[in-house]
């Protein structure tokens, strides 16, 4: 039983004042800027977009800002101003095989069309301190963005594809629009539809755990990177009053599709199969993970059983939503006077019969003893 607290406005409101204290620091440092935090800190902001299920840098470096670096808490105001604005339409599918590529890397294979382009990467740096961005120092390197952005190079699942080598995955009959998990409540068994999208909004480092599960065995398949891409993508929507497509604009995404493998079935040859991931800016550990999952949580389509957390749709889907998680977590630090209360007399009462028992035992032995003698 939750219990109202009366009288303490005066308190709440101190603490907006101390937060906006604290948060803005030692007032000889520079104030950080959100301009400085969506460019300095763009994968950050990447993560605050994704878990927000909100593209926009500028918000998404505000919230980390008025959160003082919070990603859980800057996408809970993401949500929530998400909530207020006014849902014009649904752009088409993107085609990610026009991206402008800035990275497109592969582990399955070496020398695949288009070439490895290793792009903005912490995957070849060495995990040491650079004391040089401390001292605000610069190093002169050339700039990724300044060169020519790679468009439209085949993605590897597809070239397998074109093999026979790759399960087919085809529009369903009709080709339905796809299930909005923001209107209309998921329900299990879930569509693929909406496991992406709530895989897309879940928890980084609650996928990632997943992820790590999957590949210490504790789940039916070994993943394959099989192409892991970075870049622009544009977006492209009908509006009703036209009555023909418009390029709206672009953004940036990450896509990764792993490649697991199948032993097939009496109805479908040895193939590969694939697991896929599609997040806002530059995200390659959440895209991973969420390919790496949405694989496992494709075992009950395919047989395979669903003995591990990961494969378990309903446990993935239900825990991985960061507000959700982190709202009842942190309702533990509402009043639960009443619960206690009733816990503590609980406790008493259960102590106090335990010690009659025991009373009585003994008195019950003692009496025993003196006959005896």
């Amino acid at each position: 039983m939750y219990v109202a607290v009366k009288g303490g406005e005066a308190a709440i409101l101190a603490t907006h004042d101390l937060i906006a204290e604290t948060r803005r620091g030692d007032l000889a440092v520079p104030e950080l800027g959100t301009d400085q935090i969506k460019e300095q800190m763009k994968l950050g902001v990447a993560r605050v977009m994704n878990e927000g299920s909100l593209y926009d840098e500028d918000l998404a470096a505000l919230a980390l800002k008025q959160t003082q670096g919070d990603a859980v808490e800057a996408a809970f105001l993401m949500r929530a101003y998400r909530t207020t604005l006014p849902r014009f339409g649904s752009s088409t599918p993107l085609d990610t095989s026009e991206m402008a590529i800035r990275r497109r890397i592969s582990a399955a294979f070496k020398d695949l069309p288009g070439g490895q382009i290793l792009g903005p990467t912490y995957d070849y740096t060495h995990r040491l301190f650079d004391f040089t961005l401390a001292a605000n120092g610069h190093i002169a390197t050339a700039r990724e963005a300044s060169q020519p952005l790679v468009r439209t190079m085949p993605r590897v699942p597809d070239i397998l594809g074109q093999q026979g080598l790759m399960e087919v995955e085809a529009a369903a009959d009709n080709d339905p629009i796809p299930v909005d998990i923001t209107r209309d409540p998921a329900e299990f068994p879930a569509g693929r539809d909406a496991r992406l999208q709530m895989l897309a909004r879940g928890d980084e480092g609650f996928l990632l755990g997943l992820a790590y599960s999957v590949q210490r065995g504790f789940g039916a398949n070994h993943p394959f990177a099989g192409e892991i891409r970075m870049g622009e993508v544009g977006i492209h929507y009908t509006p009703e009053e036209l009555g023909f497509e418009i390029d709206i604009g672009e953004i940036t995404v990450t896509e990764c599709q792993m490649i697991n493998q199948f032993t097939g079935s009496k109805d479908v040859p040895p193939q590969f199969t694939r697991g896929y991931g599609l997040s806002f800016g530059h995200s390659e550990r959440k895209t991973m993970s969420m390919a790496i999952i949405d694989r496992s949580l494709k075992s009950r389509d395919l047989d395979e059983g669903t003995d591990f957390p990961a494969q378990q749709e309903e446990f993935v889907l239900y825990h991985c939503d960061t507000i959700e998680a982190s709202g009842f977590v942190e309702h533990l630090k509402l009043p639960h006077y009443v619960d206690f209360q009733g816990e503590l007399e609980l406790i008493r009462r259960i102590r106090r019969e335990q010690e009659e028992r025991t009373a009585s035992a003994a008195a019950a032995d003692a009496r025993e003893a003196s006959h005896v003698e």
